[in-house]
């Protein structure tokens, strides 16, 4: 596994850094004092404790002692939140894949995932989301648990990335603007992917 640098860390310290880090990206999550032990090719706990100890000390992971699995990498934490693209609160558009930037939001953050995206259009201002806001957005692991009126941001494959209310009725779901400007999308269960379910909204003022 490929290590990064700290000018402030041992040789022994950086090679155990850069290591999980490595491992934590491939597998994401914290690596056991076994598994440390056995990558640093040794055979006592105690060194990789040390180590440790002075990586959390030194700023470089936050973890409770004794507990490796609940290690995470500071940086990690402080990059912030994935910025994966844009959402459309008025029509349909494409969305895209990759990472554009990242929204600095560490100290609010404490669900696992949370990805963010901005909000084209205004079909969701009286929810109070307006053209230009970040919608902080917390993966939906089970769509059949979805509750009624839940905000969504739903994929509708062949068209594009929508945010709406969430309504499920007769058999059939709907995706309900917050704005009467605009009808509801009616579609089948199989025809829409959920991508995730609003958790907050982050709005920038520029004041002159």
């Amino acid at each position: 596994m490929e290590t990064s640098s700290g000018d402030d860390l041992t040789q022994a310290q950086n090679e155990l850094y850069g290591w999980i880090k490595e491992y934590m990206k491939d597998f994401q999550h914290s690596p056991s004092i076994r598994q440390m032990m056995q990558a640093m090719g040794l055979k006592s706990p105690a060194p990789i404790q040390s180590r440790l100890k002075h990586l959390q000390e030194k700023g470089y992971i936050s973890w409770q002692e004794g507990k490796a699995r609940t290690m995470q990498i500071v940086d990690e934490i402080i990059e912030g939140v994935p910025i994966m693209g844009s959402v459309a609160a008025g029509g349909l558009i494409e969305t895209y894949s990759d990472v554009q930037e990242n929204l600095d939001i560490s100290d609010v953050l404490k669900k696992k995932n949370v990805f963010a995206l901005t909000v084209n259009g205004d079909s969701m201002i009286d929810a109070c989301i307006a053209d230009g806001d970040m919608v902080l957005m917390e993966p939906i692991k089970d769509s059949y648990s979805l509750r009624n009126g839940t905000i969504v941001s739903a994929l509708v494959p062949g068209l594009g990335t929508t945010l709406k209310y969430f309504v499920k009725r007769g058999g059939k779901i709907f995706l309900e603007a917050a704005n009467p400007a605009y009808e509801p999308i009616e579609l089948n269960l199989d025809e829409v992917v959920f991508q995730g379910k609003l958790l907050a909204v982050w709005r920038k003022f520029n004041f002159r």
